[in-house]
């Protein structure tokens, strides 16, 4: 078709994350993806995906020193699809209480805290890592993105995690030890998860084919 273009998956590179892997496990799935660094050309995509690991802080100063901040945003605003991943769920909270007190994206109301401190005490070493159950809310409509998790556990690696202020954004939730914690989180055309679906094998292969065919 003359003048058709293609809109691809835009992959936030703000020089930290498992980017290579992330965007393999979405090539998988069928998604046409793209490392996106320059903040004007996010607009030109189809959806967009906030991988990481590392630091709130240092996440935060790369997103806003490039401007990303700010689009992302914008595009949250205009209706993008948008998936966080670890991390990059922790940065649409309100703050980060991760080494000092950090202002995030404050797309989903609320913050993120460390696990207890006497966890280790009782013999749940931090940070949290391997594979966990996924809890969904009895009687509750379960979040199509998320849909191929019912009865599947899924792969993490942290030590802080999300509390947010508003009960209805909690999409999903995961205990380590007696502590319950949100495994996803989300509104409107956004979601987000705190493990890291490209290494939850077919599951989290699921979960991102259902993301890329999203039509919030």
């Amino acid at each position: 078709m003359s003048g058709f273009v293609i809109k691809k998956t835009a992959l936030i590179d703000y020089g930290m994350g498992n980017l290579h892997s992330v965007a393999k496990a979405l090539e998988k799935v069928g998604a046409d993806v793209e490392l996106v660094k320059d903040a004007d050309a996010l607009k030109n995509y189809e959806r967009v995906v906030l991988p990481g690991v590392g630091a709130f802080r240092d996440c935060m100063a790369a997103l806003k020193e490039t401007g990303l901040d700010t689009a992302i945003t914008e595009q949250l605003k205009q209706g993008m699809p948008f998936l966080g991943i670890c991390l990059g769920m922790q940065a649409l909270m309100t703050a980060s209480h991760e080494f000092g007190f950090y202002q995030g994206l404050k797309i989903i109301p609320g913050a993120v805290k460390h696990f207890p401190e006497s966890h280790p005490e009782r013999g749940f070493k931090i940070p949290h890592m391997g594979w966990n159950d996924v809890a969904f809310a009895d009687g509750a409509p379960i979040h199509p993105v998320l849909a191929p998790l019912q009865n599947k556990q899924v792969y993490y690696v942290h030590s802080y995690y999300c509390t947010p202020d508003n009960p209805e954004h909690m999409l999903a939730a995961s205990s380590y030890g007696d502590y319950p914690f949100a495994c996803a989180v989300g509104r409107d055309n956004i979601v987000a998860v705190q493990f890291h679906p490209e290494k939850s094998q077919k599951a989290g292969l699921a979960m991102l084919e259902s993301f890329v065919n999203w039509k919030p």
